[in-house]
Parts: C-alpha cells; structure tokens; sequence
C-alpha cells in the first residue's frame, strides 16, 4: 500500500491553521498540479514557501506518491517561470504609468533602476532566484524597469532550474529524513540570503572598478 503524502515526508500531518501546511495540502491533493500552482503563487508575492515546497515534493517523490523528483522539478520550475513572466508583465504594462502619477522625482527613480537593470540586471535576476522572500518579488522590478524579455526569461528560467530541480533532488535524497531536516532548511534560507547578498555587492564592486579603469 502506498504511504500517505505526510508519511512519505517524514512525519505527521501538519497544523491546518498554517497557510503554509493549506499550501501542502494542496500538492498533496493535486500533484503536480498542485506542485505548479504553488510555485507559480509564490513567485507572485505570495508567501508560500517555495523553499520548502520543493524538497518536500522530492521526499513524497522517493516514498511513491510522485512518480519523479526530476517531473516534480520540471513542474516547479515552469510554475516559477509563469509566475515571474505574470509578474514582469505587471510590471512591464502598468508599473510605468502609475510611476508617473508620482512626479518627476519619480520618473528619475523609475530612470535610475532602469539603467541599473541594463547594466547589472542580468545577474541580479538570476541571483534573486536564490534568496527566499526577496525571489517572490523580484521579477517586479525588471518588468517596470522595462528589462529585455529574453534575458529576463532566460535568467530567471536558469534560476529556478537549478533552485527547483537542486531541492527536488535534496528531497529525494533524504526521503523520510526529511522532516528531521527541516530546521536545517530554515538555517540555510538564511545562509543563502547572506550569499547571495554578498554575490551581488560582489558584481557591483567589480563591475564599479571595471568602468573606473575603463575610463582612466
């Protein structure tokens, strides 16, 4: 007999009262449909945890009640691309409009982080994939600012490849230890956070000193 959905992820079934658990029982009753809703919620400002969503969807994956971690990251993946692209495109067609409603001062913000999106903006998308909370936002900014499409796409697919498929696999990996692990997660959406920043202030001290070299 199949193991149930939380059984499969270690552990009992979570407190309903936790929007977080309503978000699991949501891959629990839909699969890999569920798994894409998810994703894709997260990815527009909704605070579902896709962090833990993966791994979790990799551990039910190693005990039968998904057929492949590899699908679920497949999946996971596609949810986080149509979640950024609806995102970008908020952005991209009604950001700038209402920018303008602020004023000039505004404009000239809204001017700032365009150029900063055609300079640096590429690997900004891509290292926001990485960083929990900062990632469920981050395809805002690209959109108002008017970023390329095919290298936000590009990026931010590449990102949410290796984040979905990386955890979807850890899941798998740890199968039932899974729940055991979860404080360890926590810990570690924290560790990225601070990688992460420091990746990006990184870039901009190099790419700051390039264009000082550059024009001496």
């Amino acid at each position: 007999m199949r193991p149930s959905f939380w059984s499969a992820c270690g552990g009992k079934k979570p407190d309903v009262a936790n929007f977080q658990s309503l978000v699991l029982a949501l891959v629990h009753t839909y699969g890999y449909a569920g798994i894409f809703v998810v994703m894709l919620l997260g990815n527009v400002a909704m605070p579902v945890g896709t962090e833990i969503v993966m791994p979790i969807a990799g551990a039910a994956a190693a005990a039968g009640h998904l057929s492949s971690w590899v699908v679920a990251g497949a999946v996971g993946t596609l949810g986080e691309i149509a979640g950024g692209l609806l995102l970008y495109a908020l952005g991209y067609y009604a950001g700038e409009p209402v920018i303008h409603r602020f004023g000039r001062r505004a404009e000239h913000e809204l001017e700032r982080v365009h150029n900063y999106y055609e300079r640096y903006g590429r690997g900004t998308v891509f290292l926001c994939r990485f960083i929990p909370f900062v990632r469920g936002i981050a395809s805002l900014p690209p959109g108002i600012s008017r970023m390329q499409k095919r290298y936000f796409i590009a990026y931010h697919a590449l990102g949410s490849a290796i984040f979905c498929f990386g955890l979807a696999f850890l899941g798998f990996s740890l199968g039932r230890h899974f729940t055991a692990m979860l404080p360890l997660f926590h810990r570690f959406s924290l560790v990225l956070i601070l990688v992460a920043l420091a990746a990006i202030a990184a870039l901009l001290w190099i790419r700051r000193r390039n264009n000082v070299q550059a024009s001496l």
